[in-house]
Formats: C-alpha cells, structure tokens, sequence
C-alpha cells in the first residue's frame, strides 16, 4: 500500500488570496502552501470556473431568441452591436457575424472596423464570457489581423457588461457570406473561389418579421420554421400540448409541428412545411399561432389525457444543440 502522505501543518501555509495563486503545473505543489498538487486545489477551482456551464449566456440581452438563433440556426447573418459608453477612437463599427472565414473568433479590418464570429467553439462553459473576451482583444487588435482564440479569465467580463442592453439587436439575414471581405463583388482568384464555395453551403434561411427567433429555412424535401422561444419550457410545452391535442398546432395545410430543440436553455419548436411554402407565406400564420400560443400559455388547468399524450409525443422528440 502506498504510504499516506502527511499533512502540511496550517499554520506553516502562507496566506495567500485566492485572486494572488498563481497558475502552475497540474501536478506541481499549489502555490497556496497546502502541501496539494495544484489540480487537486486551488486549480480544481479554476478548473471548475472555467467550465461551470451557463444554461441560458445570452439572458438579459436584447433579442436573446435572436441571439440563439444566430448561433445554432442560421449559417449566414450580421447584427450590428452597441458598446457602453460608445465606440473606442478608431473603431467605426462592431458587428456579430454568426461565422467568419477560417472559423476566426474575431477580425479587425484594415479601417479598424471589428467583426466579432458567433458560431466558434467555446473555451469555458459561459460563451457569454467567451465573447467578451475575443470583443475585449479584437478592440486592442491592430487593424488587418484576425484574433485567435483564448480561454478567458474566470471572473473576467460578460457581453451583458460591455454591450448597451437598451440598444436593438436587429440581425441582418445573408444570402451568401460576402460580408466577409469588403468590396466583394469585385473579388477574384482564391477569395472568389472561397466566398462560392462557402455560399454553396449555406442553407436557404430568412427571417420572419415581427416575431423574434423565427427563421423559416428550405431543405431539400420539406421547408421549415424554427422559432426560438424565452417562455418557461415547461409551461411551453404544456401550451403545445394543448394545441397539439386540439388540431391547432399546425400553420395551415400541410404543415406540422414536429418537435423541438432545446437550445442554450431555451426551447425551439419546428415546423414542417410544404416545399411550395416561402418565408412570406408563412409570416401570418405564424403570427395566427402566435396569438394561439399566448391564449394556451394562460390556462392554468391540470392537462388531460389526451394532452398529457401529446405532450409526451413533442417531449420525445425534443433535441438538445448545446
């Protein structure tokens, strides 16, 4: 048997804050004096900050639905954002981009314009930070670089810090990715070929005035309608399961709610539809249900049978993106 190693006495340990402990080797003594591997001290708690995962990181910001939507939904989009305290002296704009060429978390153009990518992998379990971090370090960028990715510090800002949460959040839904690169309608040789080639990918999507989260998407078989929503999930789909039991959850003919996802702690109802239905023709009945939706929402009523078996129905065919 191994021999058990004997405690360091307390009061031998310097008194060092948690804020002063240096990051060292996983399997290095703890700075701390604790007699500890660091992974098995202070840096278990680092550890676990830096992965602790924020259920809902777009809460509190405007258009938070539209927020989602642009990061699991639409392949190409652009919202211009609004700093507290305004712009720093030599940045025109900052705009979020749900992708960026070569997967960049962030791009400082050469007129110092910044592009902030939304759809990149996450280094902590709050992309709320994350963001703020890669928007902190893009503003600091010298102009005509991209910003590579990092992992935050555990109690640095979130995006509900930096950004202005009286401002819009209007996003802008492309056709194709042309927003990458300026004057794009003059490109040639590998950046044209780049910009066809990532066009060619990108899924048919538009967003349905009005009503924020929904995005109407054609696919090869059967168009869709994906609409991230902010009610509470339970109350959700317990108002689904009403609809649903009373043939009213559809939006016309030939169409079908089919599930949902659940998407950075909300909930994404979807709808199939016919191949002939365009995003104009789905905007009232949508809006139809959405008047639907609200009336269902307020009953307060134990569900019935036949509900309860819907709702069983759409809970079975919920699926989990983040």
């Amino acid at each position: 048997m191994a021999k058990k190693r004997r405690p360091q006495p307390q009061s031998a340990a310097p008194q060092i804050k948690d804020g002063e402990v240096p990051v060292v080797g996983a399997r290095e003594p703890c700075p701390c004096g604790s007699g500890r591997r660091y992974k098995a001290c202070h840096g278990r708690r680092a550890a676990h900050a830096a992965t602790e995962l924020v259920q809902r990181p777009f809460e509190g910001l405007p258009g938070e639905c539209d927020w989602v939507a642009l990061r699991e939904l639409v392949p190409a989009a652009t919202a211009e954002l609004t700093l507290k305290g305004g712009l720093p002296e030599g940045v025109p704009s900052v705009t979020l981009a749900t992708v960026l060429p070569m997967a960049w978390p962030a791009l400082r153009r050469e007129n110092g314009a910044v592009l902030l990518g939304l759809q990149n992998d996450t280094a902590s379990g709050d992309l709320s930070r994350d963001l703020a971090d890669t928007l902190q370090r893009a503003l600091a960028t010298e102009p005509g670089n991209p910003v590579a990715a990092a992992r935050p510090a555990a109690d640095g800002p979130r995006l509900q810090d930096l950004l202005d949460t009286d401002a819009p959040f209007e996003p802008t839904v492309h056709t194709g990715f042309e927003f990458w690169v300026e004057n794009a309608e003059n490109a040639t040789g590998e950046v044209a070929a780049s910009l066809e080639r990532a066009n060619a990918a990108a899924v048919p999507t538009a967003r349905i005035p009005g009503l924020e989260g929904a995005y109407w998407c054609e696919a090869p078989e059967k168009n869709h309608l994906r609409w991230v929503t902010a009610h509470p999930e339970e109350q959700l789909l317990d108002a689904l399961a009403r609809l649903h039991a009373a043939g009213t959850s559809s939006l016309g003919e030939d169409t079908r709610l089919v599930g949902s996802f659940r998407a950075h702690g909300l909930v994404v109802p979807v709808w199939d539809l016919p191949s002939s239905m365009g995003a104009e023709d789905v905007a009232k009945p949508a809006a139809a249900f959405a008047d639907r939706l609200a009336e269902a929402l307020a009953v307060t009523t134990p569900l019935t049978t036949e509900e309860r078996r819907a709702r069983g129905g759409l809970t079975n065919r919920q699926i989990t993106l983040s």
